[in-house]
């Protein structure tokens, strides 16, 4: 299976001379950010263009035509190599992200399946056991869901739908289960 390539990222941390813990000499540092995929929640590492200055939560092109903020992609990273300031901005930027593609995952609560014979797809949301499941399945049999609002309403006792899908994602960054809902699809 081929990695997801992004399109555009969310700068998640600058930094212009590069890590602080890096041994090289400061000569031979170049600034870096790292970011977030918009479209596939991964965390990546950039190098941007000379005399580029880059702000937490702008918008970069690192797709495969013209860039005009970022030089290359080293690549993807993980959790625990994020700065302090990228993992405080990251769970403001999932909120942001989440609330934009809201449609696509209402249509995942819409079409989820089985993954085999004894597990389905919406236990793979934190808070969600059987019994939430079989709710969802039953309301869904109604119509589909319209919007994060209209599961909360047709669904009793429901963890929030949208901090769910957030701790999913989460759960998926940090490489926590093998399956993947979100996160690199």
């Amino acid at each position: 299976m081929n990695p997801a390539k992004e399109e555009n990222a969310i700068v998640l941390d600058f930094l212009p001379n590069g890590y602080p813990f890096d041994n090289k000499p400061s000569f031979r540092k170049s600034a870096i950010a790292q970011a977030i995929g918009k479209d596939h929640f991964v965390l990546l590492e950039l190098i941007p263009k000379k005399e580029i200055e880059l702000k937490i939560g702008e918008t970069v092109y690192i797709g495969e035509g013209k860039r005009d903020k970022i030089h290359h992609v080293i690549g993807r990273i993980e959790t625990e190599k994020l700065t302090q300031t990228a993992k405080l901005e990251l769970n403001n930027i999932l909120i942001e992200l989440v609330d934009d593609k809201e449609q696509k995952f209402v249509e995942f609560f819409n079409k989820a399946g089985p993954i085999n014979m004894r597990r389905h797809q919406i236990e793979l949301l934190p808070g969600i056991g059987k019994k939430h499941m079989w709710e969802i399945l039953e309301a869904r049999k109604e119509g589909p869901f319209e919007n994060f609002e209209d599961i909360k309403k047709r669904v009793r006792l429901l963890p929030d739908p949208r901090d769910t899908i957030i701790k999913r994602i989460m759960v998926e960054i940090n490489n926590e289960d093998k399956y993947k809902l979100f996160v690199g699809n």
